[in-house]
């Protein structure tokens, strides 16, 4: 398993609740551009859509040696999960304050996998409590 790129901003401005690992619809021009690496997470969310998950937001570089035929670099992405576990996220999603972030892609075989976690925003003084507890276990690693 060889990790293409960890959303490690998640962890900081979110509460991750449950991880689900998800298989994603890609063009071959889109394969060969995370290969080689430019993958963005930052603005990327996901949402149930027509019964489906949608990964959206997802910056994938257009590939320099593509053709005309070419991926355009934020489209709509289909995540695939199974339905029992479509269910289950539908039925997160429903509450208030919970959304669905990728936190992870990642090459398992020679499939890309994303990694999608339930999540709840982190008020800031949650996010202050937390650095201060990272700190702190820190400081007591180095005694």
């Amino acid at each position: 398993m060889s990790v293409v790129y960890v959303n490690r901003r998640a962890n900081y401005e979110y509460e991750i609740l449950e991880r689900y690992e998800a298989g994603i619809v890609l063009t071959g021009t889109e394969v060969k551009s995370i290969r080689a690496g430019g993958v963005d997470f930052r603005d990327a969310y996901a949402r149930l859509e027509n019964g489906n998950i949608e990964l959206e937001g997802l910056y994938i570089p257009i590939y320099e040696k593509g053709t005309y035929n070419n991926h355009e670099p934020r489209r709509k992405r289909r995540l695939l999960l199974n339905r029992s576990e479509i269910v289950k996220l539908k039925k997160a999603l429903v509450q208030k304050g919970l959304t669905l972030i990728p936190t992870k892609m990642y090459f398992k075989g020679q499939y890309v996998k994303v990694e999608v976690a339930v999540a709840r925003g982190k008020k800031l003084h949650d996010k202050r409590r937390a650095e201060a507890e990272k700190t702190m276990k820190r400081e007591l690693r180095e005694l």
